[in-house]
C-alpha cells in the first residue's frame, strides 16, 4: 500500500461526493484557496468531464455543490 499525499483537487472531489456536498466557503477553508480559485477548480472539474450540481439551501444558507458523475463515468 502507497502512502501517497492528497491533493487540494483531490481533497475538493471527495468533499462535493458527501451527501451533504460543500459550500464554496468550506471548500476555501479547506484547501486555503480565496473564492474565485475554489470557483476555478469546479469550472475545471466540469472541463475535464465532472457534472456538478449547486443547489441552492433555503433560509438564507450558502448553496452547495455536489458531485453527481465522475469524470470518464457514463449513466
Amino acid at each position: 500500500m502507497t502512502n501517497r499525499k492528497q491533493t487540494k483537487i483531490g481533497k475538493v472531489q471527495a468533499m462535493l461526493r458527501r451527501p451533504s456536498g460543500a459550500s464554496l466557503a468550506a471548500i476555501c477553508k479547506a484547501t486555503g484557496w480565496q473564492a474565485h480559485s475554489a470557483r476555478a477548480a469546479l469550472s475545471t472539474l466540469r472541463k475535464t468531464g465532472a457534472t456538478i450540481d449547486r443547489r441552492q439551501a433555503a433560509d438564507g444558507k450558502p448553496c452547495t455543490y455536489h458531485l453527481v458523475e465522475e469524470p470518464g463515468e457514463q449513466a
